[in-house]
């Protein structure tokens, strides 16, 4: 068998595995190459596109193949440690003498989430830090969460174990045409109008205390005053959160209470990585939404709703490297739970007019 049959026949195998290319990512796949072919009849500019196209496909494959390959190993690891202590032999548990190594990279703690008014500092802010590529969903794919094995602690050893920690996978569900035509329309309208009410955004610190602005970790505007769209919006979530819920795996909840509200981000905006329930005051979130409208045709890029597979180190979860990202469409809202590291990437709108910005309305919702 030559290198390339080789090669054919593991592609095709990953094909195969949903967890390394979901059947939707699949059918996107298919659609860009279709696209990329119709597009332009140049054949330099077909290869071109088509050879963009598999280095970001063949990243994000073996990212989600390593992930998988890991996994599969400490499974097997355990599993013949625990068939050896069936036997009554012992078998050495991976071990490391002296303090625990350092947990997998990723992005650093997050200092705290969420909107509350507050000033906005001149010119654009801070970049977030880059990840591995990823793959562009127009639909996101509900994903059930993983957790790796831990190994025993040593007994008696005065040694530490290696232990696995829980993958929290990114999950989440995408609606498309969530609003009414006019319904849409009147939201672009409103918030346009309300443009002097808004006010930019602070985080919640570390230590739950609010008011703080924190330019290196989130910029944009936020609105908290919905007029009658909040309860338009919030009897349309309660309407599909059932079928939302089932799809992600997670049982039926009494709602306590809800917070929504209209983010604009313009030229330079964005928000690091974080959790929506990272601290105690808001540590009943349970639901996360995020609809996403603006003015058409659309005037910015970027902006794109990362949610990122993650560890527990401490408090505070850390990125594994592997994410999902969702791009900004007209009248389409996200759901994820809180818990879910996420972040929005970085802004671009040459006109810096608010008009032109990218809205959301976003908010949570409370057990």
């Amino acid at each position: 068998m030559t290198s390339k049959q080789i090669l054919d026949a593991f592609s095709e195998t990953l094909m195969q595995d949903e967890r390394i290319l979901s059947p939707r990512e699949r059918e996107l796949l298919m659609s860009l190459l279709q696209n990329a072919k119709d597009a332009s009849s140049n054949p330099e500019t077909q290869s071109a596109v088509t050879a963009a196209i598999a280095r970001s496909v063949g990243e994000t494959v073996a990212q989600r193949a390593f992930t998988l390959l890991g996994s599969s190993i400490v499974e097997q690891i355990v599993a013949r440690g625990a068939a050896s202590g069936a036997n009554e032999e012992t078998m050495p548990a991976t071990v490391f003498a002296g303090p625990k190594p350092p947990g997998p990279g990723g992005p650093q703690p997050p200092s705290g989430p969420h909107d509350i008014p507050g000033p906005h500092p001149p010119g654009p802010g801070p970049q977030p830090p880059s990840g591995p590529p990823g793959i562009d969903l127009r639909h996101a794919t509900a994903v059930g969460r993983q957790e790796a094995q831990k190994s025993q602690p040593a007994s008696n050893s005065g040694v530490a174990v290696l232990e696995t920690p829980a993958v929290v996978r990114a999950r989440c569900v995408v609606l498309d045409e969530f609003l009414a035509p006019q319904e849409v329309e009147e939201l672009i309208r409103y918030t346009q109008e309300h443009e002097s009410e808004f006010r930019n955004s602070e985080v919640i610190s570390p230590s739950g205390e609010s008011g703080e602005t924190d330019y290196s970790h989130r910029r944009s505007r936020v609105l908290m005053e919905l007029g009658a769209h909040e309860q338009v919006i919030l009897k349309r979530i309660r309407g599909v959160l059932p079928k939302v819920l089932e799809q992600l795996g997670i049982e039926e909840f009494p709602i306590t209470r809800t917070e929504v509200q209209i983010t604009a981000s313009n030229d330079g905006d964005f928000f690091h990585a974080h959790c929506d329930d990272a601290q105690e005051r808001i540590a009943s979130r349970r639901m996360t939404f995020v609809y996403f409208f603006h003015r058409e045709p659309s005037q910015f890029e970027g902006g794109e709703l990362r949610l990122h597979d993650s560890r527990k180190k401490g408090d505070y979860p850390l990125g594994t490297g592997s994410y999902e990202t969702i791009v900004p469409q007209q009248n389409q809202i996200v759901f994820f739970p809180c818990s879910i590291l996420h972040e929005i990437t970085p802004v671009q709108c040459r006109s810096r007019a608010f008009a032109d910005s990218r809205f959301t309305v976003n908010g949570w919702l409370h057990q």
